[in-house]
């Protein structure tokens, strides 16, 4: 075997095994940005996703990709897994690396565009529906589109320009990912009876960096690996250069219009944005100049943040923006192309872009393949979308949804709050010293008594009656209590994520398999304490905002409050509960 085949299919199962790895990158940042109640369901699409993509892929997703020169789709050799065929696929993208090899490198691009519809239709579709929405696209769809682009077909001869996916990744995966989230609908909550959209943060921001910064890593196997040879190292790590600089241009831009546009630094908005300038650089890193992908980036960067605004206004709900970074930024890093194309800055690059005197040619193709793309993806996802609605649906019930798609498509948590994480021990069951230890440890010992510690003078004045109200309440109306509460006056809350059970009986969770018996529910308490405002106007007030006359509208309990004291002044009953400007404390 030549040292080159050695050295080409060493690099090209490298750059794989980094793609391969950006499945991880996925699952964390949309993770990450959707609600923990979701967090089991989204790791596992991610999980299933790749799995399901490879197997279309495997069976016949390579073979219309791949399969001879017929401008619209494979015809020849469709079944790779008859061992006959592999050789009818020795020339295919390059002579020397194998063909198992050529083959895990497409997978695992294959891989991508199925998982990028995961985040815009999170948090309300059912499991085994995306599953089957998975299947068909890695099976048909993706691989029509890439056939046309990469294997021979139409748009290829034509001379249109993809050099490691804008259009056949991202862009497939974009319009999948619009027509499901318009199909589906917006989730639960997401905008008011305005219309105007609703804030639902993500869980943990944490994790979603820590997935950005893999996705990051990956794409240094994503751009470059599309060589598909080290032959040439000077294009290898041209290509690596202006994946990366893309990529910070796109994160300072973002970050500033986000400021600039939205008062704050949205960290959220900064994610999106360095994952649109990857985005925005994938199909031209290997025809543009470091200059030009600088560019590049830092417009992508601004698009993005525009377009989840936009999108959230149209009332496509993207929870974690896919559709602005993988369509959106896919669409312009095609046009861009057209635009900043520059013979000779690879061995790959060959053609002119407008900006570099090469006339419209150029643009214009790449123009024709957006479109054409587009209609034929969005067009056959909504069709697929639409029949898997009309037989087994594609929206999980609005309960199921409120409560969580990790209970009810799955039977268990990501984060069991409440579950015991250390044995329980009895020190009646243990002798002697032992007991002791047990049962106070000396750590816990304190130095002096509280009394001696924190000497207690009592001046509760005699005054006003004060009250506490509580209310226990499902959590997704806790907005519209606080509204309520706040237009009676008050203005301050103290508010409590708990578990609690009652006619709703609970749910089981399962572990590996093992049913975990979980008789309590999450809800949201919320503690008042009232002295001017008369307490049956806060009950009108709350029962008006929680009725709906099913079971989870809550209850409200009522208790007398001997006194309260203010810290800060050492203020105690009525005037305690008064701020600066004679407004009601009502934090407890």
């Amino acid at each position: 075997m030549q040292i080159t085949t050695i050295v080409d299919t060493l690099w090209v199962l490298l750059a794989a095994v980094l793609v391969f790895f950006m499945n991880l990158g996925f699952a964390a940042v949309e993770s990450g940005m959707a609600r923990s109640k979701n967090t089991v369901n989204i790791l596992s699409k991610n999980f299933i996703v790749f799995a399901v993509s490879s197997l279309g892929f495997m069976l016949l997703g390579w073979g219309l990709m791949f399969g001879g020169d017929n401008p619209v789709l494979g015809t020849q050799h469709l079944f790779i897994l008859n061992d006959s065929n592999i050789s009818f696929y020795k020339d295919t993208l390059t002579s020397d690396v194998p063909f198992w090899g050529k083959f895990f490198f497409q997978l695992v691009f294959c891989g991508t565009a199925a998982t990028i519809v995961s985040g815009a239709v999170a948090e309300r579709i059912k499991y085994i529906s995306f599953i089957v929405f998975s299947f068909v696209l890695t099976l048909i769809i993706y691989p029509i589109v890439g056939h046309w682009i990469w294997g021979g077909g139409w748009l290829a001869d034509l001379g249109f320009m993809d050099f490691a996916g804008d259009t056949v990744v991202h862009s497939v995966g974009g319009w999948a990912a619009l027509a499901g989230a318009i199909i589906l609908g917006p989730r639960y909550g997401k905008y008011g009876k305005d219309g105007k959209p609703k804030a639902i943060p993500g869980h943990n921001m944490s994790l979603a960096v820590i997935g950005l910064f893999i996705l990051w890593l990956g794409w240094f196997g994503f751009n470059p690996g599309s060589t598909m040879s080290f032959q040439n190292p000077g294009d290898v790590v041209h290509i690596l250069v202006t994946t990366n600089t893309a990529a910070i241009a796109a994160v300072l831009t973002a970050t500033a219009t986000s400021w600039i546009f939205l008062g704050k630094p949205d960290l959220g908005m900064t994610i999106n944005g360095c994952l649109a300038g990857l985005v925005g650089i994938t199909g031209g890193c290997a025809y543009v100049s470091v200059v030009s992908s600088l560019i590049i980036g830092a417009i992508a960067g601004i698009i993005v943040v525009f377009s989840v605004v936009l999108f959230d206004r149209a009332k496509v709900d993207d929870p974690v923006g896919a559709t602005s970074v993988h369509l959106v930024c896919g669409v312009f890093g095609t046009l861009s192309i057209g635009l900043f194309a520059q013979e000779g800055v690879t061995s790959l690059s060959t053609v002119n872009g407008l900006f570099f005197g090469g006339g419209l040619s150029l643009l214009g193709v790449e123009l024709l393949g957006v479109v054409a793309v587009g209609a034929f993806v969005f067009v056959s996802s909504a069709l697929t979308w639409f029949a898997i609605k009309a037989t087994m649906g594609i929206r999980v019930t609005l309960e199921e949804e409120i409560q969580g798609l990790d209970i009810g498509e799955h039977g268990n948590y990501a984060y069991p709050d409440f579950a015991i994480v250390a044995p329980i021990i009895n020190p009646a069951e243990v002798n002697g010293s032992e007991a002791a230890a047990v049962s106070q440890p000396a750590a816990y010992q304190p130095a002096v008594s509280v009394d001696e510690a924190v000497p207690v003078v009592n001046k509760a004045r005699s005054g006003a009656k004060m009250t506490k109200v509580t209310v226990i309440t499902n959590q997704e109306k806790f907005a519209g209590l606080q509204a309520a509460l706040e237009s009676i006056g008050i203005t301050g809350l103290t508010v409590t994520n708990v578990l609690g059970f009652g006619m709703q009986k609970g749910h089981t969770e399962f572990y590996r398999g093992a049913p975990v018996k979980t008789r309590l529910l999450p809800k949201v308490q919320v503690d008042i304490v009232v002295c001017k405002i008369p307490t049956q106007t806060v009950v009108d007030t709350v029962k008006k905002a929680l009725y709906t006359g099913n079971m989870g509208d809550g209850k409200i309990f009522i208790y007398d409050v001997e006194n309260v004291i203010k810290i800060r002044t050492g203020e105690e009953g009525y005037d305690a509960l008064q701020d600066e400007d004679e407004l009601e404390y009502t934090t407890v």
